[in-house]
């Protein structure tokens, strides 16, 4: 036992006083007459014996008063099991406010339940001034210590938060927080999360520092299983209006329990337009099929919904759909096939913006807003011509050059040659049949050809195109076709933000068939789709960001997203062509504002510019979790990690109270001194004799 106050033990001199008072009787004596004092000898020693007595038991019970009130005074503790030699530090109270804390047990959510028993600890800790508190959201208040009472008032505005925090990233934070407080000082944290394996992160990578105390307070639900969409995707690379379109939706179950002919539902535009079932046994994925038709072109907002209980916060996956997207193709020609290969490809088909302008008479701005620029029969390209597709390359455009058969050989390894592409050589030749050379099976792994051919269908080409080739190359490019010899046919380059295609030979009939080959229409098909600048179908939480294309973006525009619950002006910033947004934490929102999964509008002067879902992040849905025991395996080696076996037994309280908290005495020594006192008055009182 210690003592907090030591200096008022001095008062314990005031025992003295009754002492003295008991040996010197200062009551003044007066004489009593008697005739015969023979009768009262007998009576007198037993009136002095009993005197006697009661005189002790008075400055007994006063010293022992006096003493009590001095002890109290002084304030006695016991000091907490554990060593005391560093000063205090901070008391660090971490709150997992992620989307999985909405699972729910006896009918409350799990994040309600963490806030009871942290309500219950600032109980412990209510004349403190050295805590942190923290959440996922990482906010600028979580560097600063502070009382219990602004600790309270911080758990009233608690929401669940789009971000993860693994327990690496918790502990880096509390950690810099207590060096700047105090770099020596003994520290504590506590931690309620439902310690998710799929956010916690690699659980030896966390080191506590001994001069740390980290508790862990599992909070964990009831749920067994709980299903959530993966990804989708379209089966063909675009949505055409009026025609049948196939979504593929991928779910996963991540319970232990297995899911028979769970009913998955379509809407787009709010409207329900089709069904479909998936069977998931435990732990695993299944893909559901949906068959749909859109009636018009633009932007349709769709969704998957489905009921699984008792988590149910990711029911429902938002998408968006562009149906018909317009791909800008500027077609750029010096010496054009007499067939019009390009424009019979593009000109006729709806999905496609073709426009089409000789190289000698052409309007440069024309270039910048194209997505695909087809150079045909090119001779040279020098001055404004090299330096506007350059421009256009290192801006995110992409080029597909087709050599023409006076192709100067000089000026086109100038223009590729920055691109990584070398060694260029042109063949001056005429073409000849007897010199045509095979083009190899294309490779189906290629990512350029994903989705393209149906599976093993490529290698069934019974015959493949025979090409003359006009000009060869070496260097980095990523090969879509080869000849059988090894050589490019066309190739893919890397230029700046952009892509540069090559070909080897011009579209004519004399120099090869592959612009009338069955080969011809899904490479060039593919090549305007990958050079399209259409939005993903969906984002999520998780990411942080999100680039959108925005070719005529205002440079000085303030963009706002806008849903039917929230209103907000996220950070933002234009590269280019692409306007970049930095999505806010929750408590970057303002009060009962929460950033939710859907469908978000993007404004400008209060006109919706795109449409953009938002959806939670995947690692949330998963529900295996640590358990206790799991945790207490983990962290065998590192004393100073405690691991508690359930938020509501509240152990940790009390294993807290015990090895932290000094345990006070005074008021123990208070109730001694007003007994001591009521004993006084009560001999004082019954003891007259």
């Amino acid at each position: 036992m210690q003592f907090l106050y030591p200096n008022v033990l001095w008062g314990l001199l005031a025992l003295a006083i009754p002492l003295i008072v008991h040996l010197f009787n200062f009551r003044r004596t007066r004489k009593v007459y008697f005739s015969n004092v023979a009768l009262l000898r007998n009576v007198d020693t037993r009136i002095s014996s009993f005197r006697r007595l009661k005189h002790l038991l008075v400055m007994l019970a006063r010293m022992l008063f006096i003493a009590c009130l001095v002890l109290a005074f002084a304030q006695p503790v016991k000091k907490a099991g554990e060593s005391r030699d560093l000063p205090p530090g901070i008391n660090g109270i971490y709150l997992d406010n992620s989307q999985s804390m909405q699972n729910t047990r006896e009918n409350r959510r799990l994040l309600d339940l963490a806030v009871i028993k942290i309500d219950e600890l600032l109980l412990l800790l209510d004349r403190t001034s050295n805590l942190q508190f923290s959440t996922n959201d990482f906010d600028g208040q979580d560097q600063f210590v502070s009382s219990a009472t602004k600790v309270r008032d911080r758990l009233t505005t608690v929401a669940f938060s789009e971000t993860g925090r693994d327990l690496v990233q918790v502990y880096k934070r509390q950690r810099s927080v207590a060096q700047k407080h105090n770099p020596s000082g003994s520290n504590h944290f506590f931690w309620f999360s439902d310690f998710q394996k799929s956010t916690a992160g690699n659980l030896a990578e966390l080191k506590v520092d001994t001069h740390d105390v980290v508790h862990l307070i599992p909070v964990t639900g009831r749920a067994a299983r709980n299903v959530f969409v993966d990804s989708l995707w379209l089966n063909v690379p675009f949505v055409r209006e009026m025609q049948n379109n196939v979504l593929s939706v991928k779910v996963f179950n991540s319970g232990n329990q297995a899911v028979e002919k769970l009913p998955l539902k379509l809407y787009v535009d709010d409207v329900q337009i089709s069904t479909s079932s998936v069977d998931l046994p435990p732990n695993a994925y299944g893909t559901a099929k949906f068959n749909f038709t859109v009636n018009s072109r633009g932007i349709h907002k769709g969704r998957i919904s489905f009921d699984d209980q008792p988590v149910t916060f990711d029911n429902d996956y938002y998408f968006t759909l562009d149906a018909s997207p317009a791909i800008r193709i500027l077609h750029l020609y010096g010496q054009r096939s007499e067939q019009d290969y390009i424009g019979k490809i593009f000109a006729n088909d709806s999905l496609f913006a073709y426009r089409a302008y000789s190289i000698e008479n052409f309007n440069p701005g024309e270039v910048q807003n194209a997505d695909l620029v087809v150079l045909e029969g090119i001779t040279t390209l020098n001055g404004e011509r090299r330096t506007v597709m350059e421009t256009f390359l290192n801006q995110g455009g992409n080029v597909a050059l087709i050599p023409s058969s006076q192709v100067s050989q000089v000026s086109l390894q100038e223009f590729v040659a920055p691109f990584g592409i070398r060694n260029l050589l042109a063949d001056n030749h005429v073409p000849r049949a007897d010199a045509m050379q095979e083009v190899a099976q294309p490779e189906g792994q290629s990512p350029f050809f994903e989705d393209v051919f149906e599976k093993g269908s490529h290698n069934r080409l019974m015959s493949l195109p025979k090409v003359y080739p006009k000009i060869r190359w070496d260097g980095v490019a990523e090969k879509i076709l080869s000849f059988k010899n090894g050589r490019p046919f066309l190739t893919r380059t890397r230029a700046g933000e952009g892509n540069l295609y090559l070909f080897a030979a011009p579209f004519g009939r004399e120099y090869g068939n592959f612009a009338e080959h069955a080969l011809y229409v899904p490479v060039l098909f593919r090549m305007a789709y990958l050079s399209g600048k259409t939005d993903r179908l969906a984002y999520n939480f998780s990411e942080g960001h999100v680039r959108l294309y925005m070719p005529e973006a205002p440079k000085n525009a303030v963009y706002k997203l806008k849903n039917n619950n929230l209103e907000l002006i996220p950070v933002q910033s234009l590269r280019g062509k692409t306007l970049i947004l930095t999505l806010p934490k929750s408590s970057e929102l303002q009060n009962n504002q929460l950033l939710g999964s859907g469908i978000y509008e993007l404004e400008i002067n209060g006109k919706a510019v795109k449409s953009l879902a938002l959806n939670h992040s995947r690692t949330e849905s998963y529900m295996d979790v640590w358990s206790p025991d799991e945790l207490e395996e983990a962290f065998a080696e590192q004393k100073n990690v405690k691991v508690y076996s359930d938020v509501q037994d509240g152990q940790f309280i009390e294993a807290f109270r015990e090895s932290s908290i000094d345990k006070p005495y005074w008021k123990y020594f208070i109730i001694a001194a007003l007994f001591f006192l009521l004993a006084e008055i009560a001999i004082t009182r019954l003891l007259r004799r």
